[in-house]
């Protein structure tokens, strides 16, 4: 295929989340028109994923957000384990990423902080026609192109059928879907592909507090892991609250778990150098925890992304990255395919496959590993010992935040001529 993408049938991406909205962006500004539909009626603004790793932040620099975005979180400069009596175990300092990326640190900011600054970018391409409050109840494949990496065949696409806030059906056509509709995605059901994810044996505590805990408990870095056979949690210091995220084993009576006096007395135990002292508690809930991968992230011509495609243990905060990740490389791929830059869908089929076994062998096995064994305190000395040793050797160290920040699995940022050539497309 080749010619002005931009004068054919749109591509249709369901979901305005972080993932839709970053692989609307980077097919319009290739030049390819899209169609985006969620069937909320606005974007989502409750509490989700809140950690930007370097390999995300230079993604979402090259589709010019990652300075707006940055200005409104909190730049973390170094991870920390420390016990509940404040002994520092390890602490490792992200400029050791420097030469790596653009963004040798994390960055803390609610996920709802980004999602309109793609929105307004992808905006101001005229080549989005966005449609929120609109429901996909139905697709169809037409004509050719109905299997994987058949090709786009003669008249080969998806048909759409959409119901608006009013109950209005409407019908449209697609060479291709991109569903990133989150976990209980809608085109994965109607693909009629598999859609059960496993739970872990726990599940999870978030308690958020206004109170700034660093002010309270001394040294305390705003990304720290509390590793001791007392309790094991995680603190991250986001820019207006602090996050406690607790693990609870599977069984344990969740409404026992949020009682207030349970809250309180969990968190005066996790905070030792707080006590004594007020910390306003603003919030508490439980969420599961579940891992899922679908065994192909394509049925025809929808091709999926994010959590309609994977979910994993929120340990590490790699999921949403991820999806962003999924976005760029199947958004690239899939503009490739339209402007013919190659035959076929070869580098299509590649890029997901590619995208399934970044999932399979690195986020899924690193995600497990940060909170495999954490209640033994058997297990717990030798790995506080193992995570002094890389904190002790730069190679280490490096090699440790380059997999924690999925800087080795991410597509990397596209620089120079190769950005310019692939933005021109846009406009010939």
């Amino acid at each position: 295929m080749s010619g002005d993408t931009a004068s054919r049938e749109p591509v249709a991406v369901v979901g305005a989340g972080p993932v839709g909205l970053t692989a609307a962006l980077v097919l319009a500004r290739t030049g390819v028109r899209v169609t985006l539909l969620e069937s909320r009626e606005t974007l989502a603004t409750e509490s989700r994923a809140s950690t930007f790793h370097p390999s995300t932040l230079d993604l979402l620099d090259e589709l010019g957000v990652a300075a707006a975005l940055r200005r409104q979180g909190r730049t973390v400069d170094r991870v920390q384990w420390r016990d509940l009596d404040g002994v520092v175990h390890a602490e490792l300092d992200y400029s050791l990423l420097a030469g790596h990326t653009g963004h040798p640190y994390r960055l803390h900011v609610e996920q709802a902080r980004l999602t309109p600054l793609l929105l307004a970018e992808l905006t101001a391409t005229g080549l989005a026609d966005i449609r929120f409050g609109t429901t996909v109840t139905g697709a169809d494949h037409i004509g050719g192109g109905t299997g994987g990496g058949t090709g786009e065949g003669a008249g080969g696409g998806v048909r759409l059928r959409t119901e608006d806030a009013a109950g209005r059906v409407t019908v449209s056509r697609h060479p291709y879907v991109l569903a990133a509709d989150g976990s209980r995605s809608a085109l994965r059901e109607l693909a009629g592909l598999p859609g059960t994810a496993e739970e872990y044996p726990d599940y999870a505590l978030r308690v958020v507090t206004g109170t700034p805990l660093d002010e309270l408990v001394p040294g305390l870095a705003p990304l720290s892991y509390v590793r001791d056979t007392r309790a094991s949690f995680s603190a991250l210091g986001m820019p207006d609250h602090w996050r406690l995220i607790f693990r609870i084993p599977r069984g344990t009576d969740r409404d026992a778990v949020l009682a207030p006096e349970a809250v309180r007395a969990r968190v005066e135990q996790a905070l030792p150098g707080a006590a004594g002292k007020a910390v306003r508690i603003a919030d508490a809930h439980t969420y599961r925890l579940a891992r899922f991968l679908l065994p192909r992230y394509r049925a025809g011509r929808v091709l999926f992304a994010g959590d309609a495609a994977h979910l994993t243990s929120t340990a590490g905060g790699l999921n949403m990255n991820c999806g962003i990740h999924d976005a760029v490389e199947t958004g690239r791929a899939l503009a490739s395919v339209l402007r013919g830059d190659a035959p076929g869908e070869a580098a299509l089929d590649a890029a997901l496959e590619r995208r399934r076994s970044v999932v399979e062998t690195a986020v899924i096995p690193r995600s497990e590993a940060r909170t495999a064994g954490l209640d033994s305190a058997a297990e717990l000395p030798a790995r506080l010992a193992s995570l002094r040793r890389t904190a002790a050797d730069p190679r280490s160290a490096v090699d440790y935040l380059l997999k924690a920040s999925l800087l080795d699995v991410a597509p990397r940022p596209l620089k120079g001529d190769a950005h310019a050539d692939l933005v021109s497309q846009a406009h010939r």
